[in-house]
């Protein structure tokens, strides 16, 4: 009974609500037909973070989507997020994403990480945000030591 009224519910629910109309970004850097330069790519999410009106769910999209695409983010990308969770007061948002642009270096992250940190810090001290390792998340608290360690 319970999994029938749900599902009236919920297929009454979908006829009533209607997606938002948002801004989408299209995250292709080269399609079949389209070529995107790396200075449109990085302008346009630029501007995209430094709307205005973004919201939540918006920033956290671009973020994810960002985080799917292969490449690490210019720092001028992440300095407009950074002001971005600024603006929503969203610091937990911030530091992760930090986290995300540091992972996303790969084996290279012992280089690309030091110039990105360079890069962003006036605007992290601008803000207020501390870094990953400022906050101690780059060493886990609770993990044991490697067994092939130990002797």
């Amino acid at each position: 009974m319970l999994r029938l009224v749900a599902g009236r519910i919920g297929s009454s629910a979908r006829s009533v609500i209607s997606p938002k109309t948002t801004s989408a970004i299209n995250i292709t850097r080269a399609s079949h037909d389209v070529q995107e330069t790396d200075e449109e790519f990085d302008t346009r999410y630029e501007n995209y973070f430094n709307r205005p009106d973004i919201d939540h769910w918006e920033i956290r999209k671009a973020m994810n989507t960002l985080a799917g695409v292969d490449l690490v983010p210019e720092p001028r990308i992440v300095c407009a997020a950074l002001r971005a969770c600024r603006r929503l007061n969203d610091h937990a948002l911030a530091v992760r994403f930090l986290e995300v642009v540091k992972y996303k270096g790969g084996g290279q992250s012992k280089v690309i990480w030091p110039y990105v940190l360079q890069e962003i810090r006036p605007t992290l001290d601008e803000l207020g945000i501390s870094t990953p390792e400022e906050l101690g998340y780059d060493k886990p608290e609770l993990a044991l030591q490697n067994i092939y360690d130990i002797h």
